[in-house]
């Protein structure tokens, strides 16, 4: 990605606990935007090809969890963590790995991802359309840095990972300090 670019402006339809919903699942729909969650802050936005999968549910994901306060020393606002699933897998996953800190951001439809220039294909693994892996510095809505993984492609019989990698991301920040 070359230049400065703004994330798309899109409305998330997410899914957020609220005790005042009576019986056995006590959330409501809430709407959340790309402002909502990017202006104004400096963040660190990661998209995966999916929740429950290997290399996203081992590594990815609870290394970013882990790694939290380095990157809050580093001067970052919050950590974001996009898929293209719907809120209530993206809730399960998160349960199921008991997040405290990084934030899901379920992009059921892919318009965030489609509109990023991310979306692929991964028919090949029954998966229908989903995000390339990838990480972006954000600050105020804008793309400061960007961390795609090689290949990009439609059906890409590989799952790169390692330059979206928590860790490749936190020495960069640490390295431009």
């Amino acid at each position: 990605m070359t230049g400065k670019k703004k994330v798309p402006f899109v409305t998330f339809l997410t899914r957020v606990r609220d005790d005042s919903v009576q019986g056995p699942n006590p959330y409501r729909w809430e709407k959340r935007t790309s402002d909502d969650y990017f202006a104004g802050k400096r963040v660190i936005l990661f998209s995966l090809p999916g929740a429950f999968t290997p290399t996203c549910s081992t590594y990815q994901l609870p290394n970013f969890e882990d790694l939290y306060a380095e990157f809050k020393k580093e001067g970052i606002d919050a950590i974001y963590c996009l898929s293209v699933n719907d809120a209530f897998v993206m809730n399960a996953w998160g349960k199921s790995l008991g997040l405290q800190k990084v934030e899901l951001i379920p992009d059921g439809s892919g318009e965030f991802t489609r509109k990023m220039g991310m979306l692929v294909a991964k028919d090949n693994l029954g998966f229908g359309m989903r995000s390339w892996r990838y990480a972006a510095l954000v600050n105020n809505g804008v793309v400061e840095q960007w961390f795609e993984e090689e290949g990009f492609s439609d059906n890409c019989g590989t799952d790169p990972y390692g330059v979206s990698s928590p860790q490749n991301v936190l020495q960069t920040l640490k390295d431009a300090a």
